[in-house]
């Protein structure tokens, strides 16, 4: 008799972004020939950069002539990727990463939740709220919580609630952590932390022998030009964190999937024994053991994002997503709204007030402006009466959505 993994009857309704689907099918099946303007999930709308393009039909076009036609890659990536990534994305910044210590794959949502399989299933979770969900459901998945209590937390995990008077910056807690999930710039809220934000959970992680795994995915977002866009620019951060990057919303790879992880070789857990040992060549047998590697013809488009043509495009891509956050902003602002984020991140996080609840909003939204966001409950108890939009648009649909939501009497 086949048994199933009862963790997976933890889990709540559904996973945020299809339940968002689900009511939005509903509605447009009930009114067709509506014009409904999207803006909930974080999808890129944007083509892919010439230059890139360009690559990548030039890797296809290797695969098709038998003296260029390349079968298993490397599962760790392809040496010509990972080198320009050292070079572009760290020593710019003054960090040191070594080639093999850079994993390509297939995105960062995979590897944030594939990243718990090297880990002790008795380690201590500690997960900001709000935040993106897949930090909580595959720690669910993976066993290492109880069920879900009344006010919306999962037994097992440490939550750091992330509040509106605290810049929405989760607090260092008290007690023992063993793996903390940091995201920055984040989503949902749109907010970075400081220098000095990030090296007080660095010196946290030192003191109490913690792993950092910090999701940088909107990095390339970043405006202020003294926010970090690395942990590894904090002194200490490469003896106690995992970094995942992504070409998906940099590059607009959303489609085509392309991502990394940097895992520093002196990063180190320990034993039953409580003897130090390197985390590095652990995700190397697991990265090499499941996954096959990410196919030729991405990898060479990834890597012509990093040319000098291919610089200038993306960043014009990146340019346009923010004028459209700066829209938004200024928008709900004129509105009444409260608003955060969109300065250095895609998205903008606002609050109608007190009286109503996201979901609430998420439907009133729909059904009177034809607007869809996403309900800041959705991502964590503490999200409760804020909403998200996603600058990922096509302008006209922004402008034209905050016209019709002007019109909303909240």
């Amino acid at each position: 008799m086949a048994h199933l993994n009862s963790n997976y009857l933890k889990l709540q309704s559904g996973y945020l972004f299809p339940e968002i689907g689900r009511r939005v099918s509903e509605y447009a099946n009930t009114h067709p020939g509506t014009d409904i303007i999207r803006m909930g999930i974080g999808d890129v709308t944007r083509p892919l950069a010439p230059s890139v393009i360009k690559a990548f039909h030039e890797g296809v076009e290797e695969m098709a002539d038998v003296r260029t036609f390349r079968g298993y890659g490397p599962e760790q990536g392809y040496e010509f990727l990972r080198e320009l990534i050292s070079k572009n994305e760290y020593e710019t910044r003054n960090v040191h990463v070594d080639l093999d210590e850079i994993f390509i794959s297939d995105g960062s949502k995979c590897d944030t939740g594939n990243i718990q399989e090297i880990f002790g299933t008795d380690n201590r979770i500690a997960i900001p709220d709000p935040v993106y969900p897949v930090y909580v459901d595959s720690t669910v998945m993976a066993g290492r919580t109880g069920y879900i209590q009344e006010n919306g937390y999962f037994e097992g995990i440490k939550y750091l609630p992330c509040t509106e008077s605290g810049g929405f910056i989760p607090e260092i807690p008290d007690e023992k952590a063993d793996i903390i999930y940091l995201c920055f710039p984040n989503n949902p809220t749109g907010t970075v932390a400081t220098r000095s934000q990030l090296k007080r959970w660095v010196d946290y992680a030192l003191e109490r022998k913690s792993i950092i795994l910090f999701d940088a995915a909107y990095e390339a977002f970043i405006t202020e030009m003294d926010i970090p866009h690395s942990i590894y620019e904090i002194e200490g951060a490469r003896n106690v964190a995992i970094e995942f990057r992504s070409f998906s919303k940099k590059a607009g790879f959303t489609g085509t999937r392309c991502a990394f992880t940097v895992i520093p070789k002196e990063l180190k857990a320990f034993n039953d024994r409580g003897e130090p040992l390197a985390l590095h060549p652990l995700w190397y047998r697991r990265h090499t053991t499941k996954f096959n590697g990410v196919s030729y013809p991405v990898q060479k488009a990834a890597a012509a994002v990093y040319s000098e043509k291919g610089k200038k495009e993306v960043q014009q891509v990146i340019d346009y997503y923010m004028e459209n956050a700066a829209i938004l902003r200024e928008n709900l602002l004129e509105t009444g709204y409260k608003v955060y984020g969109g300065i250095n991140a895609p998205y903008v996080w606002f609050k109608a007030g007190d009286h109503i609840k996201s979901w609430d909003l998420f439907d009133k939204l729909l059904h009177e402006a034809n607007v869809v966001g996403t309900p800041g409950s959705g991502f964590g108890p503490s999200g409760e009466g804020f909403f998200r939009f996603s600058a990922f648009a096509d302008r006209d649909h922004v402008i034209e959505a905050m016209k019709r939501i002007r019109k909303v009497k909240i």
